[in-house]
């Protein structure tokens, strides 16, 4: 696997989005199931796995992602994420989101950050998490007080990067200032861009992208034409069957344009946006091993500057249905 730099943090191109791996995400799946998906992308190179506190229940995905790297822990890049799963009897603060339910709690105090990662390393089974995430912001707490703390696991050694999810530039350069930050973690894929301001931040600053959802939570596979039930993308508004529709005849052109050039649609998107910056990698998630391996062989694709400037025209024409998740 081709590997990328994000700060002084070496990583594949292409690692794996463990929170399908845990029920009640793209429906219903067992332990032995997830388990096996998450070896198949190790065994393949996709050695940068991505899971936080939050995924599943009483840190389920946290709990399955240390069982399946027990033994190769040398080999793995784990990285997770905190503020979401709070103690209880802690207060918590709204952040807005544009899934149905409108919100998520989050409390990242100072106070709280070291036993939020002495937690998860109990659940993944390790001495320390190499990348350690903010989930979201807080919007009670000054970004400086948190990375702060975080900053004292790093001289602890509980964790040796430090990074933030689902942040602006500015919270992202006021972060910066106190502690080096080696990545974000933003959604980022066809039919979601990047802040262009958030990007000139991490180019400015050596700070590298982590795209979650590159494959926009499974719809450029060009394969979600209706939901299960239990299904987490019910919450999505892009997701419902009137969006989804559309956003599916939309999309057409890319999937034909895949199908020209002998790839799956799915890798013309995860090549896409590993042609969008030298610093970004993806996390693609799945459940299937074909899947998997197919994911990660997009890595090895070059794509002619023909055919990026194609994309770029088609996707600049196109408006998603039903907003978007932040």
């Amino acid at each position: 696997m081709k590997t990328r730099t994000l700060g002084s943090l070496s990583v594949p191109a292409i690692g794996f989005g463990a929170m399908v791996l845990s029920p009640g995400v793209y429906g219903e799946v067992d332990d032995t199931r997830a388990e096996a998906a998450l070896k198949t992308a190790l065994d393949a190179g996709g050695v940068h796995v991505d899971t936080s506190d939050a995924y599943g229940v009483d840190g389920h995905n946290e709990r399955l992602v240390g069982r399946a790297i027990k033994g190769r822990r040398d080999e793995v890049i784990v990285a997770t994420k905190c503020g979401l799963a709070i103690p209880e009897g802690e207060p918590s603060r709204s952040h807005p989101v544009g899934y149905a339910f409108n919100e998520l709690r989050v409390n990242t105090e100072p106070r709280l950050v070291r036993g939020y990662a002495e937690r998860s390393l109990r659940n993944l089974g390790t001495d320390v998490i190499d990348l350690y995430y903010t989930h979201y912001t807080d919007p009670g707490v000054p970004i400086e007080d948190t990375v702060a703390a975080l900053a004292d696991l790093v001289r602890d050694g509980l964790i040796r990067h430090i990074g933030l999810s689902n942040v602006t530039a500015a919270q992202l350069r006021a972060a910066h200032a106190v502690h080096p930050v080696t990545a974000v973690q933003n959604e980022w894929s066809m039919w979601r861009p990047l802040d262009a301001d958030l990007l000139a931040a991490t180019r400015e600053l050596g700070v590298g992208v982590v795209a979650w959802s590159p494959l926009g939570n499974g719809f450029l596979t060009g394969t979600v034409q209706t939901l299960d039930a239990g299904d987490f993308r019910h919450n999505a508004p892009r997701f419902s069957a009137e969006n989804l529709a559309g956003n599916n005849d939309r999309y057409a052109p890319i999937r034909a344009l895949a199908e020209r050039l002998g790839i799956s649609p799915a890798q013309l998107a995860l090549a896409w946006l590993l042609h969008q910056d030298d610093h970004v990698v993806a996390i693609p998630g799945s459940r299937t091993p074909s899947h998997i391996e197919e994911n990660l062989a997009a890595a090895d694709l070059t794509l002619h500057p023909d055919t990026l400037a194609l994309l770029d025209e088609a996707l600049a024409g196109f408006e998603v249905s039903g907003g978007t998740l932040l």
